[in-house]
Formats: structure tokens, C-alpha cells, sequence
């Protein structure tokens, strides 16, 4: 695991298996269940209906893969509930962890600090009693709590989160969809990199297409921040053999045919997903191979990290779990790590490229 630079000792974290990319089965949750054990910590009180369908969620996640095991961060009461709904075998892989107190959505960040069951899933993944973290509580408390407790990647100032949409011609990666709101052109480079190197690593593409999300293709189309950001990722080497194919539009990340990786700031990223979710709905559902999804992982911090829908279902709540497994089975944070290690795509200025 690459060492955070909070100047802090770390804990060395046992070697996640790295599965074949043909390995496994899809589970109810819609995501490949691989072999390897894996064990996840689940924060209960996370999320808009928690404890009660986060519960069902981890019940659900349990079930559909028999490798997978469950550390249950919060009151006691409430794993419960879930424990006594398993038979003994499956029994056996559920652990507790008792915490009490949540982060509420209207909370300061500050609140990630405090002895709460965000930080208390954080804690447990750093000192090696979970592989990974799921939870569905506050997005800025569970990345502020990410970082200061797992730290950050050399390479990356501004952790983010990224997404992977159905599109018509393959999944396309979305990020950032609400980790870094306001980033600077810098930080859009770098998530490029970050992009590319996860669609490498998590789903096996070979030279994965980059775009730039904005309103139209041209050269200098666009706020400030992507006029910056074009002509430096036009001129930059991406991990994976990526390629940077130029600014790209919103119909983009829903057909795939221009573009696997889709770059943007998380205000626009985090619009534009809960947008492809709403327009499902009006269309009479998710389409059979999935829709847009409930859960993102997180990319900039030292640990595998996986933030769901705040209103997400129990079959969101699976899917994020399925998610944290397959990221830590593939060894997803370390071979991301890795292949960005030494870019400097993010040295750039603030100084505004005229293309006209």
C-alpha cells in the first residue's frame, strides 16, 4: 500500500488477491464476485434510512458471496438484527465493531474527526481489521475522514470519486462525481490520470479513451478551468496507454462511443449522475444490465474506500459492498497507485492557453 504522507507510521495491510479479469460470478448486486476472501467494514448508521437498510443491504451482500466477510461498525442493537438473520455458517463471518454516534449530511466536516462510525470503519481498515470501508453517510465527511486517517497518495492533493455509467458502446468511467467541487485545472489533470488508471485497473481496458466534459467539442469551449485543462492533457502521457481524445459533451457518458473516461469537477459529475438516475426513472427503470450507479470509490487516499448514495436501497448498499471486494481482490488501490507513481501532469499554472 503506497504510505500516506501524514508523516504518521503505518500499518502494513495483508496482500489483497489479485483475480483474473475473466474470474467469477455477477451477484444479485450487479457487480463480478471474485475468489479471495475479502473483509469489509460496513458503517450501519451511514445513509439517509440507516441503520435499517444498510443492514438489509450487508444481509443481501453476504448471502451472494460466500468469500466475503463483514466487520459492522455501529450500536450493537442494530447488528443485531442482521446477525440473527443468518444461519450459523454465514454467522461466522460477521464481526462487530460497537460505535454510537453518526455524521449527519448537515454536519461540518469537522464532525469526521470525532469519535464516530465513519471514523471508527477508517480506523479499522488502517489498522488491518478490514481490507475496505463502505458507507453512505456524509461524502465529505467520509473523504475528509478517509484522508486523515488512511492518508493521501503523493501524487494527489484532492482525492475523488469516481463512478463507472452503463454506456451504450461500454462502461464509462465518470469522475469526479462529489469529492473535489470547485477543483482547479491542476486537479482536473490529475483526475484524468487517476481516471485512466482505474479504467486500466478496474475493468480491464486497454488504452482507455480520456475526455474532458464540457459544452462542446471545439477547442476553447468551456469555463476557465477546462480552456487550462485541454491543451495540457493534449500534451500529456496518461498511465494505462490511455489517450486523451479532446472535450467531450454530456450524451457522451451515455453512449461511450468517443470517450471510456469522462473527467469533470464533482459539483458537475455528482449533477450530471443523480440527472442519468432521474431520466431512468421517467423511462420506466434501470436498463437490465444496471443503471446509473449508487456508489463510487475513492481514489487519492491510501486504502480502498467505496462512499454509496446517501438514499441508497439495500440492493445499493450490496452493490457498494460487491464493489469494495472486487476493488480490494484486484488489488485496484495499489496497482492505481503505481501507475500513476511519478506523473507530473499536475505541475501546471493557472495560466490561460488561447487556442484562437
Amino acid at each position: 500500500m503506497t504510505s500516506p504522507t501524514t508523516g504518521r507510521a503505518t500499518r502494513t495491510p495483508r496482500r489483497s488477491p489479485v483475480a483474473p479479469a475473466d474470474a467469477g460470478r455477477v451477484s444479485p448486486a450487479g457487480v463480478v464476485t471474485e475468489p479471495g476472501t475479502a473483509r469489509i467494514a460496513v458503517d450501519l448508521l451511514g445513509g439517509d434510512d440507516a441503520p435499517d437498510v444498510v443492514v438489509d443491504g450487508a444481509l443481501r451482500a453476504v448471502r451472494a458471496d460466500p468469500n466475503l466477510h463483514l466487520l459492522l461498525v455501529g450500536p450493537t442493537t442494530a447488528a443485531a438484527a442482521l446477525i440473527d438473520a443468518l444461519d450459523p455458517a454465514e454467522r461466522v463471518r460477521i464481526t462487530l465493531r460497537p460505535a454510537r454516534t453518526a455524521v449527519d449530511m448537515a454536519d461540518d466536516l469537522t464532525a469526521a474527526r470525532a469519535d464516530s462510525t465513519v471514523r471508527a470503519a477508517v480506523a479499522a481498515v488502517r489498522a488491518g481489521q478490514a481490507d475496505a470501508l463502505v458507507s453512505a453517510g456524509s461524502t465529505g465527511a467520509t473523504v475528509t475522514a478517509a484522508a486523515l486517517g488512511l492518508g493521501r497518495w503523493r501524487e494527489v492533493r484532492r482525492p475523488a470519486l469516481v463512478a463507472t455509467l452503463p454506456g451504450v458502446s461500454g462502461p464509462v468511467v465518470l469522475l469526479d462525481v462529489g469529492g473535489s467541487l470547485e477543483p482547479s485545472p491542476a486537479t482536473l489533470a490529475r483526475h484524468a490520470v487517476l481516471g485512466a488508471a482505474y479504467a486500466a485497473v478496474a475493468h480491464g481496458l486497454a488504452a482507455p479513451r480520456v475526455g474532458l466534459l464540457s459544452v462542446g467539442t471545439e477547442p476553447g469551449k468551456g469555463d476557465r478551468a477546462r480552456r487550462l485543462t485541454d491543451p495540457v492533457l493534449s500534451a500529456a502521457e496518461l498511465p494505462g496507454d490511455a489517450r486523451y481524445v479532446g472535450l467531450v459533451e454530456g450524451y457522451d457518458v451515455c453512449l461511450g462511443t468517443r470517450a471510456d473516461v469522462v473527467v469533470t469537477d464533482g459539483f458537475t459529475g455528482n449533477v450530471l449522475l443523480k440527472a442519468v438516475e432521474g431520466a431512468y426513472t421517467m423511462a420506466g427503470g434501470s436498463p437490465p444490465d444496471g443503471g446509473a450507479p449508487r456508489a463510487a470509490a475513492l481514489l487519492g487516499v491510501a486504502g480502498t474506500v467505496v462512499v454509496c448514495h446517501g438514499a441508497a436501497r439495500p440492493t445499493d448498499i450490496a452493490s457498494g459492498i460487491a464493489l469494495a471486494a472486487h476493488l480490494w481482490r484486484r488489488a485496484a488501490t495499489d496497482r492505481v497507485a503505481a501507475l500513476i507513481a511519478g506523473d507530473r501532469t499536475d505541475r501546471t499554472t493557472d495560466t490561460e492557453v488561447r487556442t484562437s
